[in-house]
């Protein structure tokens, strides 16, 4: 085994090292009882009370009869081997090394994740995807742009005017004409012909289709299904501006369909001859249908999507967001293999099959899918927002806003283009944020701002600054609750306490008895010698086992094992003769180690023949010898030496370390505590 091979089998043993202390010696919190403050036992002049032992013990309750005190004191032995180890290695300063600080602070980091989380968030977040997904929604919207970081003169501009637009329609305004006249969104007007550039394109009056979970950016997603059905919303802000949306209809969810079509186009600029002669078209070939021509006879010759006809008029499964709203409408109205009457959309016309449909799950069976939509959509932000107003709630959190608009007003556009020096402004040093007993100055955020500016275009420089405070302002909240884990949860102080436990107790047996067996030779063959009557061979035989399959050969295989007592040579002719047939197994066997060997007679000398029940194999057995019981040598009981050796080891340090930190138990606490047990 490679050096890196081996680095790497170490870290997963010690991983599983570590989890199996957790669950061995892990605290836990329990119930509170009189007892808790009192010492139970010193260790080399350490107090350990009932309640700190009683936290370990419990958590391993779900393995122990509490019925009987007897476990306590047994369960005390290993506790007590246990501290004694973690003292000797504290002593060592193991723990003042720079790759245990490092492998700590990695468990640390994943241990710390959920109390950076809001689960009541994360659960409402879920439920809330769930029923959007049950449901589709078809809106209008009315968009005026400004950027998300716009000035506020600008913010409210652009505010102003789709509360004034609101009122409009309010006062009885046609949402689509508005959204003509007022939006940003172009595809609300229409679009004329350039010859040679673009064809000509109907506007969709504001009217966005339908659409479901995750289809709209979260702020839209929410103004859409939580306004009623005929209604305009408030006012909406996204990162493209503020929105209006009309909520034309709310359905059950379309799932995943897949259907095919038949397709007869409109074309560009369609006069109303055009039209009327497309819609003669579709008819006729629906009647065909009617009349009893098959649907996919019909796609083949009239069909003018030519992609989906060679697919029998196939399209590409999609759900109700892919495609216009009149198309969703008529799929609704079919069962699987039902064909729809000719339904117009802004393409032209279309009868359509339904060929398959998926709708939602239950909620068990969508919530995996759902979760991690939901940890790469922006409303994942919402846990951590939680979080941070939590801690700003529980730790007075306060910002110096003069101070930091003095700050800020200091700084010139150089940030904008990433050239900002923190050194460069003298003398700020007043407070601009307190979170807890910890205050940052002016110097500090304006340490953060240099270092964390990239270059900008189209911002105002005040309101990036304030950007990057915002920033400052979560970063900071966070690393103080970071800092305050093990003070603030006992749970979490107690889980990185074993921790930490684990990985000195996992370094120290390493050195101190796990490597040092293998590698202390001389040790090990000492320690063997002094055992010999541990490692015995029970009786064996010394035989060989032929394995014949085909039976063709057996006369011939039997002539040659009879003829010949060396089985390098016996194979040697059997590859001469071409025999492949024949496996041989020579070895040494005890009872129990093959099923052949134990149905046979342990007669030295003899030859015998073994026809299996099952198949046309049959087994030769020459025997040797029949070996007596006997010591073996060390090659042949490293492992389980080793491993004896590795336990010797550890009971004589661990009487070394009962001399170097006397362990005093306090039979009348012990006592008191087996009683208090036995009562419950």
């Amino acid at each position: 085994m490679n050096n890196t091979m081996m680095k790497a089998t170490k870290r997963l043993i010690k991983t599983a090292f570590v989890i199996f202390l957790l669950v061995f010696f892990a605290g836990s919190l329990s119930a509170q009882s009189k007892l808790d403050k009192k010492t139970l036992l010193t260790i080399g002049g350490e107090k350990i009370t009932v309640g700190e032992f009683m936290r370990v013990y419990n958590k391993n309750n779900t393995q122990t009869n509490l019925e009987e005190p007897s476990t306590i004191e047994d369960y005390l032995e290993l506790y007590i081997d246990f501290k004694l180890k973690v003292k000797e290695a504290e002593d060592l300063k193991m723990d003042t090394a720079a790759a245990f600080k490092k492998e700590l602070a990695g468990y640390r980091k994943q241990l710390a994740k959920p109390y950076f989380v809001d689960e009541k968030v994360n659960e409402d977040l879920l439920k809330e995807a769930y029923e959007r997904k049950l449901q589709d929604v078809r809106a209008s919207h009315i968009l005026i742009m400004v950027d998300q970081d716009a000035t506020p003169e600008d913010t409210l501009a652009a505010y102003n005017k789709i509360v004034k637009i609101r009122k409009e329609i309010m006062d009885g305004k046609d949402f689509n004409e508005a959204a003509v006249e007022y939006s940003d969104d172009p595809s609300a007007r229409d679009v004329e012909a350039v010859p040679g550039k673009q064809r000509a394109r109907k506007g969709n009056k504001g009217d966005l289709g339908y659409f479901t979970v995750f289809n709209m950016v979260y702020p839209f997603e929410t103004a859409a299904y939580t306004t009623p059905a005929g209604e305009v919303s408030q006012p909406i802000r996204t990162r493209y501006g503020y929105h209006l949306v009309y909520v034309t209809a709310k359905k059950p969810a379309l799932g995943v369909v897949q259907v095919a079509h038949i397709f007869v186009g409109m074309p560009p600029n369609a006069t109303a001859e055009d039209s009327a002669q497309r819609a003669e078209k579709i008819q006729n070939i629906y009647k065909k249908i009617e009349e009893g021509m098959s649907f996919e006879d019909a796609v083949a010759q009239y069909s003018e999507d030519k992609g989906s006809a060679k697919n029998g008029g196939k399209l590409t499964p999609f759900s109700c967001n892919r495609v216009v709203p009149e198309f969703v409408d008529a799929i609704r109205e079919l069962d699987s293999g039902q064909i729809s009457q000719p339904v117009q959309t802004a393409y032209g016309w279309h009868i359509i099959k339904l060929i398959s449909r998926k709708t939602p799950g239950t909620f068990e069976e969508e919530a995996p899918r759902l979760k991690e939509r939901i940890l790469k959509d922006s409303r994942s932000h919402k846990s951590e927002e939680a979080v941070i107003n939590r801690i700003k709630k529980e730790n007075h959190f306060k910002v110096y806003e003069k101070n930091k608009l003095a700050l800020f007003a200091a700084i010139d556009t150089s940030v904008l283009y990433k050239e900002f020096v923190a050194d460069s402004l003298q003398g700020f040093e007043k407070p601009v944020m307190k979170i807890g007993n910890k205050t940052y100055t002016q110097s500090d955020l304006a340490a953060y701002i240099e270092e964390n500016q990239k270059k900008q275009t189209n911002i105002d420089k005040d309101v990036y600054l304030e950007k990057l405070f915002q920033q400052f302002v979560n970063d900071k909240c966070l690393a103080w609750q970071d800092a305050h884990l093990e003070e603030d949860y006992p749970e979490f102080k107690a889980l990185m306490q074993e921790y930490h436990d684990g990985i000195l107790l996992f370094n120290l047996m390493d050195k101190k008895v796990w490597t040092k067996a293998v590698e202390d030779t001389a040790g090990l063959e000492k320690f063997f010698d002094a055992n010999r009557d541990k490692y015995m061979w029970k009786e064996r035989l010394d035989a060989t086992i032929y394995y014949v399959k085909n039976k063709d050969d057996i006369d011939t295989v039997k002539k040659i094992i009879l003829s010949t007592d060396n089985d390098g040579d016996i194979a040697g002719i059997f590859e001469k003769d071409s025999i492949t047939s024949v496996r041989i197994v020579p070895g040494k066997f005890e009872k129990g180690d093959n099923k052949i060997i134990d149905k046979i007679d342990w007669k030295a000398g003899s030859f015998q023949q073994v026809d299996s029940d099952v198949d046309n194999t049959v087994v030769f057995v020459k025997v040797r010898k029949v070996l007596p019981p006997q010591q073996k040598e060390l090659n042949e009981a490293r492992g389980l030496a080793t491993a004896d050796y590795q336990e010797y080891l550890e009971k004589e340090w661990i009487k070394q370390l009962k001399e170097k930190y006397p362990v005093v138990v306090n039979k009348d606490v012990l006592q008191q505590l087996l009683s208090e047990q036995q009562n419950k």
